[in-house]
């Protein structure tokens, strides 16, 4: 599985569909502007909230969190003690970890398992400026999650390069 995303991530406020590679709209990004925290909801064609991301007011660390159904879904925040700079640890409500390393600004970072790979985010795939592609490499795997990581990690390394 295959989605296009047009780089306007970082737009508060501002809405922006998410494609599968034959153009149809799979999600839409709905930023919430005007808030104490940066907030976004992941939402079907349907317009039924999928993933709620949230910044964590209270942390030491830039923290995102996702709920799903007002539930704990995951929490997102840049790797401790790690060489990488652009290092995320992605620990969900289960208690199992994803692992999203690589060149997070560049968009080319790969989204892994246990060391298995679920998701290669790459601009190499595209010649449209300002797009990236995030390819779903396992069946089983969660789209809306992984769009939801991407999103966040992606967030959190453009405010830490910000300050």
């Amino acid at each position: 599985m295959r989605f296009l995303v047009y780089d306007r991530l970082l737009g508060f406020g501002d809405d922006y569909w998410i494609e599968d590679d034959r153009g149809s709209k799979v999600f839409l990004v709905d930023g919430k502007a005007l808030r104490l925290r940066d907030t976004w909801e992941l939402k079907d064609p349907q317009g039924r909230v999928l993933v709620d991301l949230h910044q964590k007011m209270l942390a030491l660390r830039d923290t995102m969190v996702l709920q799903r159904g007002g539930e704990p879904l995951a929490r997102i925040r840049r790797k401790r003690l790690s060489l990488l700079r652009n290092h995320y640890r992605v620990s969900l409500a289960d208690g199992s970890e994803l692992d999203v390393s690589g060149k997070i600004l560049d968009r080319e970072f790969a989204v892994e398992y246990d060391g298995e790979l679920l998701a290669v985010i790459s601009r190499r795939w595209l010649t449209v400026r300002d797009t990236y592609g995030v390819d779903v490499v396992r069946e089983d795997a969660d789209p809306a999650l992984l769009i939801a990581v991407v999103v966040c990690v992606i967030h959190l390394a453009e405010k830490e390069r910000e300050d």
